[in-house]
């Protein structure tokens, strides 16, 4: 069974960069698009970016195209969240999920379609 572990979130200045980290044990990850999503208090959890089986094709929310970029090692069985220029109000919870597809073109940020979820990686952006 596919187990999923976030990490790299932490306190950075605002501006600052971050890369989170999404690695997978139980299962090869090559099988599987993946997504991360982010949930700050009191909202809902929204997706954004995903990338899809052969890593060709990532798909961003239009707020994270310019700073965020997803990417995938499936050598290493992990997917990364690179985060530049952060801002107050990227604090939030992250987490990646995944998704077995046969599609290896197919990826997408829609919570509801991810059945497997890592517990989350705090980020704070804070001066």
């Amino acid at each position: 069974q596919l187990q999923l572990v976030e990490s790299g979130g932490g306190l950075v200045q605002p501006g600052g960069s971050l890369r989170l980290s999404c690695a997978a044990t139980g299962s090869p990850l090559n099988y599987y698009a993946v997504a991360w999503f982010r949930q700050a208090p009191g909202k809902e959890r929204e997706g954004l970016a995903c990338i899809t089986r052969d890593g060709d094709s990532p798909n961003y929310q239009d707020s994270a195209e310019d700073r965020f970029s997803i990417s995938r090692d499936n050598a290493k069985n992990t997917v990364y969240l690179r985060m530049d220029d952060l801002k107050l109000e990227d604090t939030a919870t992250y987490y990646c999920a995944a998704r077995t597809t046969v599609s290896s073109t197919w990826c997408s940020k829609m919570r509801t379609l991810f059945n497997s979820w890592g517990q989350g990686t705090q980020v704070t952006v804070s001066s």
